[in-house]
């Protein structure tokens, strides 16, 4: 059985760091803007607030790691639904970022190939 690899090249990957337990809203939102998947794992931070804890001593703060690869023509409507839905315009919510990737790739099914193709 031959396995195709498709490179992409015209994607982006948003990054978003919130409080843990918060991620599976702002996935859901990327989901509904048109994402179709993430990955979420669990880090570690250390921020001015976190400093500033009892007695002075820095306070380890337990936080999501939200990762999502989509179209580059998608990801100002993800971001922004990312955005409203984790409230990162209050402070200490989180932070976004966005990268454009060089390539990436992945097995895609030659009908999905197809049927993209036709669209375009």
């Amino acid at each position: 059985m031959t396995t195709g690899m498709t490179i992409l090249t015209d994607v982006s990957l948003i990054v978003c760091i919130v409080q843990r337990g918060r991620a599976d809203r702002l996935v859901q939102a990327a989901q509904d803007a048109g994402a179709h998947g993430a990955t979420v794992f669990f880090a570690r931070g250390a921020g001015m607030k976190e400093r500033m804890g009892f007695l002075g001593v820095a306070v380890d703060s337990e936080k999501e790691v939200i990762q999502v690869v989509c179209g580059s023509d998608e990801v100002t409507r993800v971001t922004e639904r990312m955005y409203h839905a984790g409230q990162l315009d209050t402070p200490g919510m989180g932070f976004l970022y966005v990268m454009p990737l060089e390539k990436a790739a992945t097995y895609v099914p030659s009908e999905v190939i197809e049927r993209y193709g036709r669209k375009r």
